[in-house]
């Protein structure tokens, strides 16, 4: 099959969305198909892989639900679409969160220009209203009854997708590389001193909760003294900086803030650490952290909300606690850390449950999804040709 990933977002700036679209196009082109990635990518003089379109490179950031989601609303590209799928005829156009301005939008605008395309959508997120699709209905409408196929990666995504647009959801989860994530990777040198280690993984962004961490981290210290806390995600130094006072107006020491790192260090900071933390406030569909930390047999602590509690089951891979709640975090936390074998047990949990996730198995969940709506919408076209034929027969001889 010759499929298009179509990504809403800037392609070379780090996030979840992004990150499912590349495991998908890595393993479907693995598996012989011919997967293409068309996106947004802002930095226009840096090479992109050949099977990644750059339909621009203007990208503007835009404030929603507590994130900034870098998104190109050029009117430049409305010819050129057009032009990407005249030209390639993908058997396949499958948009990630469609209802984004201004690319899946364009691409849903257009594909009538290739009619034998199955047009396919995936969902992703999760929040508690979206005033977008309030105002926007009318046109988003119209855009949705494109779509021959819907996946949502969550039942709290199709939930919440379904309350504005009502219809039939395939839930295919997100996935996890277990062979860059798993308890073979090494951990980091610094490991080795044996210190209890907590990390959290993210940007610093108001829903990713690492206020209540960093509020919770001086309670831990109190009862272990010699914890430290491992900051890694893509934030930058001005980001840091209200956190970085805050810990040193009230003296807390034991906080290392590392930004951002590869995709080759970042398994080794999870097998680097004794537990790890996801105090998100809300807006999480899913937790792709989640599946991380678990395949590297890491327990974890996170906020019981409705995208985390799918995934982590309550004393089983980890502890659920409530959202902004530093104290209940502390606890937590402490808990974990002071009990090694709770730990291992609830780490050897995590890599079971992870390994259902593997990516090779997703991807052949969305494949088999494709084929099925390809089939359906082949069965509809040939009978809407011999309705057609026959009308016009009886036409021709009433």
């Amino acid at each position: 099959m010759k499929i298009a990933l179509i990504s809403p977002y800037d392609y070379f700036y780090p996030g979840g969305v992004n990150k499912h679209i590349f495991h998908l196009a890595t393993n479907f082109r693995r598996l012989g198909h011919d997967a293409r990635i068309i996106a947004a990518c802002s930095d226009g003089d840096t090479p992109v892989p050949d099977y990644v379109i750059r339909v621009t490179s203007s990208v503007t950031p835009l404030p929603i639900s507590g994130a900034i989601a870098r998104v190109t609303l050029s009117p430049r590209i409305y010819r050129r679409v057009k032009k990407i799928l005249i030209k390639e005829a993908f058997d396949v156009i499958h948009l990630h969160e469609p209802m984004m301005p201004v690319l899946p939008l364009t691409v849903l605008r257009h594909t009538p220009v290739t009619p034998h395309s199955a047009v396919i959508a995936t969902f992703h997120a999760y929040r508690e209203s979206n005033p977008g699709y309030n105002y926007g209905k009318p046109v988003l409408e119209r855009c949705f009854k494109r779509l021959d196929g819907r996946i949502a990666v969550s039942e709290a995504a199709r939930s919440y997708v379904n309350s504005y647009y009502p219809g039939e959801y395939v839930i295919i989860p997100n996935g996890i590389d277990l062979h860059q994530f798993g308890p073979h990777i090494p951990p980091l040198p610094w490991a080795d001193d044996e210190r209890p280690t907590i990390l959290f993984v993210g940007r610093l962004e108001p829903r990713k909760g690492f206020k209540y961490l960093l509020y919770a981290f001086p309670y831990v210290r109190q009862d272990i003294p010699n914890a430290r806390l491992i900051v890694v995600g893509a934030y930058s130094r001005e980001d840091k900086e209200p956190y970085v006072m805050w810990a040193r107006h009230n003296n807390v020491r034991g906080i290392r803030f590392v930004g951002p790192v590869s995709e080759e260090e970042l398994p080794r900071y999870y097998r680097s650490c004794d537990v790890f933390c996801a105090p998100s406030t809300g807006f999480e569909s899913f937790g792709i952290v989640l599946l991380e930390a678990m395949a590297s047999g890491v327990p974890i602590v996170a906020s019981d909300i409705t995208g985390y509690r799918q995934v982590l089951r309550h004393e089983e891979e980890g502890l659920l606690v409530e959202p902004e709640n530093e104290r209940a975090l502390a606890q937590a936390l402490i808990a974990l850390l002071q009990d090694p074998h709770r730990r291992r047990q609830m780490g050897y949990r995590g890599q079971i449950r992870a390994a259902a996730y593997s990516w090779d198995k997703i991807s052949r969940q969305v494949l088999h999804f494709y084929e099925e709506v390809l089939r359906r919408k082949k069965a509809c076209r040939e009978a809407e040709s011999r309705s057609s034929t026959k009308l016009l027969l009886s036409r021709l001889f009433s």
